[in-house]
């Protein structure tokens, strides 16, 4: 099965750097506007429970938003080193070529589908298997 040729992973590395400076302004944007809005003080201003419950849900829905665009863009940062080092288009795992449509789709693709796939049932803690 044919890699990346060079034109695909110049391709992709020009999505990966774009989606990268979009993560660093939004996750700028998001910090300086968290220095306005603070929940916790807000909660602390209430009086009300459900007031005190819903601050600290909004809260945690900011620190979840946090965690996931930090992670893609770790994701981002670890898939252009691959295209800097050659490894990128080839799976970690079983050394397989990822096709092209993975990338497509997913350009921070570092596992074929089925490692891929091998990898989601381990981590959800059930068995590749089905059984009764």
């Amino acid at each position: 099965m044919p890699g990346l040729s060079e034109k695909d992973l110049q391709y992709f590395k020009q999505r990966l750097q774009k989606r990268r400076e979009e993560l660093r302004a939004i996750i700028h944007a998001e910090l300086v506007s968290s220095q306005q809005e603070d929940f916790t003080k807000l909660a602390g201003e209430v009086h009300d429970a459900g007031d005190e419950s819903f601050a600290e849900l909004l809260r945690g829905i900011k620190l979840a938003t946090h965690a996931r665009e930090l992670e893609e863009i770790q994701d981002v940062e670890a898939s252009l080193e691959r295209i800097r080092n050659g490894t990128y288009g080839t799976c970690v795992e079983c050394g397989d070529h990822i096709v092209y449509e993975r990338f497509d789709a997913y350009p921070t693709a570092k596992r074929c589908m089925t490692c891929q796939s091998r990898h989601e049932n381990r981590r959800g803690g059930r068995d590749a298997t089905p059984s009764l």
